[in-house]
């Protein structure tokens, strides 16, 4: 079964590689992860992750082998406010700085289509993190690693700044940027047990 992974982030490919799963890359085109801003934050997520999966399900051949195209979107929210992925430094700072003392939620839409046929499975995954205190210095400092880059809410939870992460509720791998436990129960919907599938087997 041909599986593919409509997204260019390379935390997401290292998940799968996790666990064992033969996927591969095509980068969604013409989405626009920004054009979406009212609703509530899980439906965005998931109307975006299907934006994602269903632009490059559309592009593959009618007749090709059946797979299922896997599309992710995520965003934090702190008090009603939406972050994404910061285009600046300064955007970043600003982010971080929103963050630090307070817990936020991250949230993931996952989609999958299936081809041929383009049937459509989809869910998200809320997850809480709250951020330790940070002063201004510490945040630059932060920001000075160029971890932050390309990342929602700007940070990697599973890079440094798991140092100001006081505690998580919820799916770590969210946060990381993609639910592998609502991954698995999608992929089961079509009959697929990524336990049986991953690495080969």
């Amino acid at each position: 079964m041909r599986v593919i992974l409509a997204s260019s982030s390379p935390r997401r490919r290292e998940l799968l590689n996790m666990i064992g799963l033969k996927f591969e890359v095509i980068p969604p085109i013409g989405v626009d992860e920004g054009e979406l801003s009212f609703g509530e934050v899980q439906d965005i997520v998931v109307e975006l992750a299907l934006k994602k999966a269903m632009s490059v399900a559309l592009r593959l051949s009618p007749w090709e082998e059946s797979g299922i195209v896997i599309g992710v979107d995520t965003l934090v929210e702190l008090d009603g406010l939406l972050m994404g992925k910061p285009s600046t430094r300064e955007e970043a700072f600003k982010m971080i700085e929103a963050l630090q003392g307070k817990t936020h939620r991250v949230f993931s839409g996952v989609a999958l289509v299936k081809i041929p046929g383009l049937e459509v499975q989809s869910g998200y995954e809320v997850t809480k993190v709250r951020f330790s205190p940070l002063s201004p210095d510490e945040i630059k400092s932060y920001l000075d690693t160029d971890e932050w880059s390309d990342k929602a809410g700007a940070y990697a939870i599973q890079g440094r700044a798991s140092l100001f992460v006081e505690g998580v509720e919820g799916c770590f791998f969210n946060v990381v940027g993609l639910p592998l436990s609502l991954l698995r129960k999608l992929m089961l919907n079509f009959g697929f047990d990524l336990l049986s599938i991953g690495g080969g087997k």
